[in-house]
């Protein structure tokens, strides 16, 4: 898992954070006169989420000198997470989105305003790489790597790094197709960054777009062969799928939820009970049966990440 020696980090993430408008009633986004404001960002989801889970971890973004900003570093500094590399940016702005009320548990509408935001505008040499390799694993999205063609430079450099320096490292596509130019190359550019990853954590409907394949044992075959060490491929309400180089494999079934009231975070919930459980040295299966029910968690509260238990909540 990583080096061995004491790591002042157990996790790093990179990412954009924004700020998030919720609607405050089921009404379309146009006709809606009430929104709630709360975080977004699938890395500080991550980030917050095993920050709970009892772990130490660390933050890389920009921000503008802005509220939303100083919401933004507020909010995820005050759940524990180190965010001293968070750099305020004095000439752009704070990324922002608004997210329509889900009357049924569907994914919800969202609209984004971060074109052109501080996080977008990162540059490779601005990376501390001390700090990156402080930590002991590297988690990233393929949504920072969506943000601009210089965050794509960001996220492979930041990656190869920490593979390069025996660092666990997990990726979660998280596809954004409408932050990319075009559909080809967004799956050229996830599928390239996976090859730099450990652990390779998609949907299995990304996991479809991605590779033109359809089982999750074919999926998770292709990016073994592409040079990841283990895949996971989440399933939704039927739980997960892992697949090892080293020949383990095997289903893990769903946490039935009672209702669900907002579907994004789920994933992230995932992430974070994943990567916490490996990290502690769990194997594969247990590992995915505290993923599945973080992430059963996070989609029974209104919210990307106000759902992710603390370390106390999770089952015996």
């Amino acid at each position: 898992m990583g080096s061995s020696t004491a790591l002042p980090l157990d996790v790093v993430t990179i990412g954009e954070s924004m700020a998030l408008l919720v609607a405050d009633s089921t009404a379309a986004l146009a006709e809606e006169q009430h929104f709630s404001k709360r975080l977004a960002g699938a890395e500080t989801n991550v980030a917050i989420g095993l920050a709970r889970l009892g772990l130490r971890v660390g933050w890389i973004s920009r921000l503008g000198a802005d509220s939303f900003g100083s919401f933004v570093q507020r909010t995820v500094a005050g759940e524990g997470v180190d965010c001293s590399r968070v750099v305020i940016d004095p000439t752009r702005s704070t990324g922002f989105m608004l997210k329509a009320r889900s009357r049924s548990g569907e994914d919800p509408q969202v609209e984004y305003y971060r074109k052109g935001s501080a996080a977008s505008a990162m540059q490779i040499a601005q990376l501390d790489e001390t700090y990156l390799l402080s930590a002991r694993h590297l988690h990233m999205t393929g949504i920072f790597a969506a943000l601009s063609p210089a965050t794509l430079g960001y996220c492979e450099h930041s990656m190869q790094l920490a593979r390069s320096a025996g660092r666990g490292l997990s990726f979660d596509p998280n596809l954004r197709p409408s932050l990319w130019a075009s559909q080809q190359h967004m799956r050229a550019s996830i599928n390239r960054l996976a090859r730099s990853a450990r652990w390779v954590l998609p949907g299995i409907a990304e996991g479809r777009l991605l590779t033109g394949l359809a089982s999750p044992e074919e999926i998770a075959a292709y990016y073994l062969h592409q040079g990841a060490e283990a895949v996971v491929l989440k399933l939704g309400a039927d739980g997960a799928y892992f697949r090892t180089l080293d020949g383990q494999a095997g289903y893990s079934a769903g946490c039935p939820v009672p209702q669900v009231v907002d579907t994004v975070g789920a994933g992230d919930g995932f992430a974070a009970g994943l990567i916490s459980a490996r990290l502690e040295g769990l194997a594969w299966p247990l590992a995915l049966q505290r993923a599945n029910w973080v992430g059963a968690q996070a989609i029974q509260v209104l919210g990307d990440m106000e759902g992710l238990p603390y370390r106390h909540q999770l089952p015996g």
